[in-house]
């Protein structure tokens, strides 16, 4: 009898499954695709020798990780690359805001009025950023926190609404990168908790960047599995589950999975009925035939650029795709372009391109146009780079992965309560009424992200139960 057996080898599953096999359990992965990955994948989705990423592309929660930290992923092809600015926020007339890795850098590019607020707003947590982000991503009851000093002054700015916290900003600049920043895990700006959202990612990028992995995100999986492999474990691909009977005998089994799937498989009934799923997203990948033609300087070498005109044009983007279920007419966008520091991504002088808005979840409409009107604005000639491109709505999206139901990458609505206690309001989330079924996925604390967090607080509960047993 297996001592572990984990559904689904995306990142937080396979994480769960090195946890388990470091501490001499014998663990076994069934993945229902024919590669590992969820949401950190690689594929040629458009012309041969274009390597994109389907879902996530830049880590800075992955290089911030503190499990993915002690690990020795190195030894197994994972290299991080950092694009001379983490990230950029171009603005119509040319100018632009940067999240840089220096807090002066990014300061200044917010203008006079707003530099002294922004130090003065990262500068208490940066400097115990390693101890924070382990606290923080620890929670719930999975680990002490270590500094529930500096945790609890984090809360107290973190955890009003985003608004709240920007009403540190005078000017539109800084309130519009961190309207920006907050809108990656597709939350209204005025939910609950939001504040915590943006200061994580900048904080997180002046502490270790932003980066790409080099060779796409596949690189991050393909490490993972082999350290897993290493230590005893094993894997089975193109391995569908429908029910528990499908797997061999084991102690305990963890699902890597969204919560309805779980409840599917594990006969846990209507256990999870009332977890909300969020908005979807339209992701295009783009095979260019040079650079992204920006009219701000500053995102032409940004490994992520963020497009959004205004705070208010980035709140409407967001409340039209959350809670008006209609795709926004100027939609915010996300953007990686990871030929600036992986040029072997593409052929030689072509570049790959990744860029995705959010509309409501199951959404069957086209945003091509409405994206490309959007790159348009702050790239004039875009369109006229384009080689190919591959278009996948919440339908496809949901089809790759079934973790995505409706098309929500962030495996279910980072909004209300649920941004921090999910999938249930319970202090004890990974476990389920099943004694011997949990779940690691990211539908649990912390959340969405390629940081292998979530498949480790799981794992925690589940060598409890093993030593128990």
């Amino acid at each position: 009898m297996l001592d572990a057996v984990v559904v689904g080898a995306g990142p937080n599953g396979l994480t769960a499954a090195v946890e388990l096999a470091r501490r001499g359990f014998a663990v076994a992965v069934f993945e229902a695709r024919d590669t590992v990955g969820g949401g950190a994948r690689t594929e040629e989705l458009t012309l041969p020798g274009f390597r994109h990423d389907p879902c996530s592309a830049a880590h800075p929660l992955g290089i911030n990780s503190p499990v993915f930290r002690t690990m020795p992923l190195e030894r197994y092809g994972l290299e991080w690359l950092h694009a001379p600015l983490p990230m950029a926020h171009p603005f119509p007339d040319g100018t632009a805001a940067v999240l840089s890795r220096s807090v002066g850098e990014t300061a200044a590019s917010f203008g006079p009025r707003d530099a002294g607020a922004y130090r003065r707003l990262v500068a208490p947590f940066l400097t115990k950023w390693d101890t924070l982000a382990r606290d923080f991503m620890s929670l719930p009851l999975t680990a002490l926190p270590r500094d529930p000093v500096t945790l609890a002054r984090f809360g107290l700015v973190g955890l009003p609404p985003s608004t709240w916290l920007m009403r540190r900003f005078r000017d539109e600049k800084a309130k519009t990168l961190f309207a920006g920043l907050v809108a990656h895990v597709m939350a209204p700006l005025g939910g609950f908790a939001t504040g915590a959202v943006g200061l994580v990612f900048a904080l997180a990028a002046h502490a270790r960047g932003w980066p790409v992995a080099r060779g796409g995100s596949q690189s991050i999986s393909d490490a993972l599995a082999a350290h897993l492999k290493d230590l005893g474990g094993t894997i089975h691909t193109d391995y569908e589950v429908k029910r528990l009977d499908d797997l061999p005998p084991a102690r305990a089994y963890v699902f890597d999975t969204s919560p309805t799937a779980l409840a599917r498989i594990a006969g846990l009934g209507g256990y999870y009925d009332r977890y909300r799923y969020g908005p979807g997203v339209f992701k295009i990948d783009y095979a260019l035939d040079g650079p992204v033609p920006w009219t701000a300087p500053q995102a032409r070498t940004a490994g992520t650029v963020q497009i959004g005109a205004d705070s208010a044009e980035i709140g409407t983007a967001l409340r039209a795709a959350s809670r008006e279920g209609r795709a926004p007419d100027a939609p915010f966008l996300i953007t990686v372009q990871p030929s600036i520091v992986d040029p072997g991504r593409a052929p030689e002088g072509k570049q790959v391109f990744w860029a995705y808005g959010h509309v409501p979840n199951g959404w069957t409409g086209d945003l091509t146009d409405a994206v490309e009107r959007q790159l348009e604005r702050f790239a004039p000639g875009f369109r006229d780079r384009v080689l190919a491109r591959a278009t996948a709505g919440p339908p496809e999206i949901a089809a790759r992965n079934a973790n995505y139901v409706g098309g929500d990458i962030a495996s279910g609505a980072v909004s209300g309560l649920q941004i921090m206690l999910r999938p249930k309001l319970s202090l004890f989330p990974y476990s389920t009424p099943h004694p011997a079924v949990f779940i690691c996925s990211s539908a649990t604390p912390p959340g969405p992200g390629v940081h292998g967090m979530s498949g480790h607080n799981a794992a925690k509960a589940v060598w409890r139960h093993l030593r128990q047993t």
